[in-house]
């Protein structure tokens, strides 16, 4: 009893996250990520019972390394899901496997990337992880879409965080009243 369009949502998902890892340019990582986001955003939809031109990339570990260890944390997340006791069969068999999957890849951009964007793609990558992991358990975790609204609100902040930080060294002071004399 599987669905296909489910099934093609998910493998799309994990193979644009992998198609990321082996990108050079940061446009494209975007690109890859708000299209892997569009299929996670699918997969709620497919399930059919549901509750209620930047600079390159200068990557700490290089993207060939980076494919291979992707393909391997794949494997991984594979034989994991199938270890997994579930407290009810999930909607797909690919469910379990592509969220584990996205969750390490997406911990292996933030640890292999030196971009601070980047970074933040490597999170938002591990992020849909946790989604479609928690997509598992909404109905005996209700809370977890509490969860995930926390999850979004400390990505804002570290976001912040990271302008702020750039503000700051780029300009001696942030104090906007200081731009009151500016007149035309």
């Amino acid at each position: 009893m599987t669905n296909v369009a489910l099934d093609i949502a998910l493998i799309l998902a994990l193979l644009l996250g992998v198609t990321s890892l082996g990108t050079s340019r940061i446009g494209a990582a975007i690109r890859y990520f708000w299209m892997q986001a569009a299929a996670v955003a699918m997969v709620p939809l497919l399930i059919e019972t549901r509750s209620g031109g930047l600079s390159e990339v200068e990557p700490l570990i290089g993207f060939g390394v980076s494919l291979m260890l992707g393909a391997g944390l794949v494997g991984l997340s594979f034989a994991l899901a199938r270890q997994l006791p579930l407290p009810q069969r999930p909607a797909s068999d690919l469910l379990i496997p592509v969220a584990f999957s996205l969750l390490m890849i997406g911990l292996l951009l933030i640890v292999s990337r030196s971009k601070a964007v980047t970074q933040v793609v490597g999170y938002l990558v591990m992020e849909n992880g946790i989604f479609l992991f928690g997509l598992l358990l909404i109905d005996v975790f209700p809370y977890l879409i509490e969860l995930g609204v926390l999850l979004d609100l400390f990505v804002a902040v570290f976001v912040m965080g990271i302008v702020i930080f750039h503000i700051n060294r780029a300009f001696d002071h942030i104090d906007s009243h200081q731009l009151d004399t500016l007149k035309d």
